[in-house]
């Protein structure tokens, strides 16, 4: 009933332009993780400790 409420009041054009905004963030969010995760899973193949563990801290950060 809330949700109405705030739709009602606004505008339909900002709306939208806010969910496409929060859409691309969301996209590009999932996709560095999923980039970052490529690259520890490297790391991991490499025996790179040091890799590893900048990007675990790397991925905390981008979560």
């Amino acid at each position: 009933m809330e949700n109405n409420a705030l739709n009602d009041r606004v505008d339909p054009n900002l709306r939208d332009e806010m969910l496409a905004e929060l859409f691309l963030d969301q996209m590009m969010n999932d996709f560095k993780k999923s980039k970052i995760l490529e690259e520890i899973d490297q790391s991991l193949k490499r025996k790179d400790k040091e890799a590893f563990l900048r990007l675990t801290e790397k991925l905390k950060s981008v979560s």
